[in-house]
């Protein structure tokens, strides 16, 4: 398995927010949305009892398995041996592949803006849903497609542009839907609000 990294830090996003977390970042995605923020094509091959012993090293419970897109790697067996060390695995997904049946709570991250690039949603549910936030108008173009996915939690995220007034701008719309909207809640990448990984 191609594992970019392994490391431990507080979740920053959506209902764990704050959450200490393992998080295993497997390498690769079938998806180039503009807007990533992860390098993730780079990274070393390890076993599952590698990956498992790696995360068993770290104290918190919580498990996140990210990307990349993690369903074009992610095992059963790795997420029984990671449930055999007593943690929690969560999965966060663009929802394209289908995940492993064993997966205690999984964040799906549609793309419908790049459906041309294979972006259809193959899962039938989520635990919770997050949604890119680029502005008002591209988010009510999609927003019902999002709302086809059944989820517990719906949350909008603001885009990080790499600008610091457009970010404002663009949290201050996501703000103002969630409000319009209140089936949707904020979600912020409160890890690069902290300073921290």
């Amino acid at each position: 398995m191609k594992v970019n990294e392994i490391f431990h830090s507080l979740q920053g996003e959506g209902r764990w927010t704050g959450t200490p977390s393992v998080f295993i970042r497997l390498s690769g995605c079938n998806l180039r949305c503009p807007f990533c923020d992860t390098d993730h094509q780079d990274g070393q091959e390890l076993t599952e009892d590698e990956i498992a012993t790696r995360a068993a090293a770290f104290p918190s419970r919580h498990v996140v398995v990210t990307g990349g897109e993690p369903a074009l790697q992610l095992t059963a067996t790795l997420i029984d041996a990671l449930h055999a060390a007593g943690k929690f695995v969560a999965v966060e997904t663009n929802g394209t592949h289908p995940l492993p049946a064993n997966v205690d709570w999984t964040t799906l991250s549609p793309k419908f803006a790049f459906v041309e690039r294979g972006a259809n949603v193959v899962l039938p549910r989520c635990d919770e849903l997050k949604a890119v936030f680029t502005s008002t108008k591209a988010f009510a173009a999609v927003e019902l497609a999002y709302l086809t996915v059944p989820a517990t939690h719906y949350y909008i995220q603001p885009c990080d542009t790499g600008d610091a007034a457009h970010n404002r701008d663009v949290t201050e719309a996501a703000i103002q839907w969630c409000l319009a909207h209140p089936r949707w809640s904020l979600s912020l990448q409160t890890h690069k609000l902290l300073g921290i990984a």
